[in-house]
């Protein structure tokens, strides 16, 4: 924990200082309410929540994203240049709805014609050996690429308002 604080704190300061982002009144800061959860613990964790901060040695900041920073949010997302991993697409799609409609789309497209030319390259890379346990490696991955590809098309459908997306979602999971 204590190597992750020595690396949030500064981009913090850093994209204070750039304008990205700024702070807010802790006070004007409402955390979401946790509904009654029928057990004893679930609703006092619930009471703790409610109850009003206890001062502290250390200042605690509560931060909101400037126009600035939900420009250059965008501009991360929808940078052609990043890695199209499986990890990165991840964090990208989980920023998603900060982006425009059309925005969202251009990311999604771009992501199924990555995953479009690495399904053509597994299906080109069959072993050179015989060996079972390659070619099923092999087969999972081109399997996985085409998963991908079938969510991949379930959300653009959905970002298009196809009626039919719901149950394409349904059916590739």
């Amino acid at each position: 924990m204590g190597g992750l604080l020595r690396v949030l704190y500064p981009a913090l300061r850093r994209l204070e200082r750039d304008g990205s982002i700024a702070v807010v009144d802790p006070a004007h800061v409402t955390a979401p309410l946790i509904p009654s959860t029928g057990s004893l613990d679930g609703d006092l964790a619930a009471a703790r929540q409610r109850r009003a901060p206890k001062p502290t040695r250390r200042t605690r900041k509560a931060y909101e994203l400037t126009e600035r920073g939900a420009a250059r949010l965008t501009t991360l997302l929808l940078d052609p240049d990043t890695p199209d991993d499986d990890r990165t697409f991840a964090l990208k799609l989980a920023f998603c709805g900060s982006l425009s409609p059309d925005e969202r789309l251009q990311l999604l497209q771009r992501r199924r014609s990555n995953l479009a030319d690495d399904l053509a390259r597994a299906r080109q890379q069959v072993p050179a050996q015989r060996d079972r346990y390659a070619s099923s490696l092999a087969e999972h991955r081109t399997q996985s690429i085409e998963r991908d590809l079938e969510w991949i098309d379930s959300l653009i459908a959905a970002e298009r308002g196809d009626p039919n997306s719901q149950s394409q979602g349904a059916a590739a999971s």
